[in-house]
This record gives C-alpha cells, structure tokens and sequence, in this order.
C-alpha cells in the first residue's frame, strides 16, 4: 500500500509550482483568557499532500483547525488560503471559501434525526440548490459508495458503529468537492482493525481527490500511515517538522520521549 508520502509524490503534476502553499499558517499567536494557546506557529501544506499535527492534550491542535476554518481568529500572524489572508474577513467571503474546506469532527457529529443519506446530503441542500433532487441523491449514493457505506444509506447514526459513522462523516465532508479536507482525530475511540480501515479509506480519498489534508492526531501510527509530513506541538510550539524517519532520528529528548510512549 503506497504511503501518503508516495501519492503526494505520484500527484506532483510536472510544470506545477508544487511550491504553493494550499493553506499558508505563519507566526500564528492564540491566547484564550491570558493562557498562551499558540506561540508562534508556522505549518505549510500544498496540493495533494497530507500534514499530521501531533501533541499531547491542551496544545493548541484543535484550536489550530478552528483558525484555519475561520472559527476563531488568531491574535497575530496570518492564516492564508490559496494565498488569501482570513483574517478579518466579511462573512459571506469567509463562508465561500469555507465551503472549499470539508470537515471530519472528532466525533462525527452526525445528525441524529437523520438518515446516513439525509447527513450526507445536508451540506448539498444548504449550499447546492442548483442541483436537483435526483442529482442530489445521486451525489450522496456517490459518495456513500465511496466510502463503502451504499448499503446503509437507511439506517440511522444510531443503527451503526462508530467506524461506520466516521465513514458517514468522510462522505459528508466530501460533499462539496473541497479542495481542503480537515481531520479532527479521525481514529479516536476506534478499534485497530476500525482505524486501520479509516487510514485506508483517507489514503484511497488523497488518491482520488488530491485534496491539501491536514490531520490532528494522538494516534502515531495513523499519523505516520497517512501523512507525508508530521508537525509535532509543545505549548503551542512546533517543536519538530518532517517525515517519520525524520522524528526517529532526532535527538530532541522531548520528540524521542513522544514516539516511546505513543
């Protein structure tokens, strides 16, 4: 199985300057009530390529994809995508570019009282009224096909597992066609074999869709499956960026006292 370094390689289009950045995340401070939460933070990520963000609770990796998604806003620094700076930004242009970014939240966040297909179609019927009924459920069989889950376009959140509904949730999130996809821990709270099908599926989804992805994670083994780059947090620092072998092979006690107990 091709690691998520080998499909972004594979997906370097020749002639393409490969150089710039799909999100662009430089000197970003964040403090919540005078607790410093991000302390300066840069992280880059193209087309095509996946970054795992690593840390141990309460460092900033969450807070980071409320940044990049416009939630929140940082104290100092920039947040660009496709070289447009959001901070600041007037709703209805922070909401266009918002529907280029689809979301995983950490627990799936299906609705209840709908349907596997009815979550899947939600994010059509609000944001693509130009399509038609039949074309809106065509797009929802899609991409319920796509994540392996045609079969309970039916049942309701409640009537499946946990795995099944992160599966839901990927298929939501693709929804719009994005060009970014943000991943709030996609394997938490899931068995081995779960997380293991999830880290295929994303890998299969970065070989389709060739989307800039970032993932925020505990899980070190998803992490190192998925992304070609890991960014490690330390009190709102980065503290490491590179490949895996990259963070075996530092000398930081910090990194190499994460990867022993991760």
């Amino acid at each position: 199985m091709d690691t998520a370094y080998d499909i972004a390689a594979k997906q370097a289009a020749p002639g393409q300057d490969s150089l710039a950045p799909v999100v662009a995340v430089e000197d970003v401070y964040k403090s919540f009530n005078g607790h410093k939460v991000l302390n300066g933070i840069s992280l880059r990520v193209n087309q095509g390529e996946t970054l795992a963000v690593l840390g141990r609770s309460g460092t900033g990796k969450s807070v980071l994809l409320r940044l990049i998604i416009g939630l929140d806003a940082p104290d100092s620094g920039s947040i660009c995508i496709h070289g447009q700076d959001i901070a600041g930004l007037a709703l209805d242009r922070m909401g266009k570019i918002r529907k280029k970014m689809g979301f995983l939240f950490q627990q799936a966040a299906l609705y209840d009282s709908l349907t596997v297909a009815g979550n899947v179609a939600f994010p059509l019927e609000h944001h693509r009224r130009d399509l038609s009924k039949s074309e809106r459920d065509d797009r929802v069989r899609q991409l319920l096909a796509e994540v392996g889950l045609d079969s309970a376009i039916d049942k309701m959140p409640s009537d499946i597992s946990g795995g099944m509904q992160k599966r839901v949730g990927l298929a939501r999130a693709l929804a719009l066609e994005p060009e970014i996809l943000l991943l709030d821990e996609p394997t938490a709270g899931l068995d081995p074999i779960s997380s293991g099908e999830i880290d295929e599926l994303i890998l299969m989804l970065q070989r389709e869709h060739r989307m800039a992805s970032i993932v925020v994670t505990h899980d070190l083994h998803s992490a190192k499956t998925i992304a070609g780059r890991l960014a490690l947090l330390k009190e709102g620092n980065v503290v490491i960026e590179g490949t895996f072998e990259d963070l075996q092979r530092s000398d930081i006690e910090f990194v190499k006292e994460f990867l022993k107990q991760s």
